[in-house]
């Protein structure tokens, strides 16, 4: 049986795109699965996929990007895996070293790091654009000795294939024709993902403030000060804030959701758009009208 093993030092162990969708596909495949993560949580095996932690939990992105690095180097090379698919770009370096013995690597990019860099608020706004170069030539390097690159938007994978194999797989969610839809909307806006500027969550609560009987469902990992600034807004009092649910409950979240929200706007993608975001697929596959970003890709 083919052994692979999936590493993240960022996500979640229940992670949709990775554990949901990848790791519980191959098991489901027939290949035998491991997935390796940075949390202080117990070992266990879900889904037929085993879930190895590092047992440690970075405190700072230093930590997380040096030191984290290295204790999964460790535990990913105790794994003996045939091929290694890793997901996070401080992790390039780790399958270069997995390379060197012998092993199928794979980098699955979920976004445009290079691009992406420039709207980094941690990073000194002067440093942004030296960094980004820095990080293009990094990433150039260490991609071209991989056996291939997964992305999730065409113009990113164009990019990865001037270094060697690339292919596109975005987050397409996975139907169960087997499942009925069973949709009972009242009057909730929704949105499931990350509560941060770039989803323009602001905006779509100034437009409710005036609309009498609606609720605004918000479910995700908030970014503290910013969900501390929408608290202050005019219309905060129709936002329901439900925190990190799991994947299951999202579902019966757009089971009674009249209408979903997806405006994203970032210089990263400049007006063309991303495949990566779940939320459009996922709106789509409940049914659910969606007033989104007049992206190319979108639109399309």
């Amino acid at each position: 049986m083919t052994k692979v093993c999936h590493i993240t030092s960022v996500h979640m162990r229940y992670d949709v795109r990775i554990f949901e969708k990848e790791c519980k596909s191959l098991a489901k495949a027939g290949y035998s699965v491991t997935l390796i993560v940075n949390d202080d949580k117990p070992d266990e095996i879900l889904n037929d996929v085993n879930i190895i932690s590092t047992g440690y939990v970075p405190r700072n992105r230093l930590q997380r990007i040096v030191l984290s690095k290295r204790k999964i180097y460790k535990t990913a090379l105790k794994q003996n895996a045939d091929l290694y698919h890793f997901h996070d770009p401080e992790l390039l370096p780790v399958g270069k070293k997995l390379k060197k013995h012998g092993k199928k690597v794979i980098f699955d990019s979920h976004e445009d790091v290079s691009k992406q860099i420039i709207n980094k608020t941690w990073i000194p706004k002067p440093l942004r654009k030296l960094v980004s170069k820095l990080y293009y030539c990094y990433e150039k390097n260490n991609v071209s000795k991989l056996d291939a690159v997964i992305s999730v938007t065409p113009q990113i994978v164009k990019r990865f294939e001037q270094y060697g194999k690339a292919i596109m797989i975005t987050n397409y969610p996975i139907v169960d024709k087997k499942q009925k839809l069973i949709r009972q909307p009242e009057a909730y806006i929704s949105f499931a993902g990350g509560i941060n500027a770039s989803w323009c969550h602001d905006k779509i609560i100034q437009a409710i403030s005036k609309i009498d009987g609606i609720k605004y469902l918000l479910a995700g990992s908030a970014d503290a000060k910013y969900l501390s600034y929408l608290k202050t807004i005019d219309g905060w009092d129709k936002v329901e804030y439900l925190g990190i649910i799991p994947h299951g409950e999202v579902k019966k979240l757009y089971n009674k959701t009249l209408i979903g929200v997806a405006l994203n706007y970032s210089n990263q993608v400049k007006g063309i758009g991303t495949l990566g975001n779940t939320k459009l697929f996922e709106f789509m596959q409940h049914k659910i009208p969606v007033v989104c970003t007049d992206y190319k890709l979108w639109k399309e």
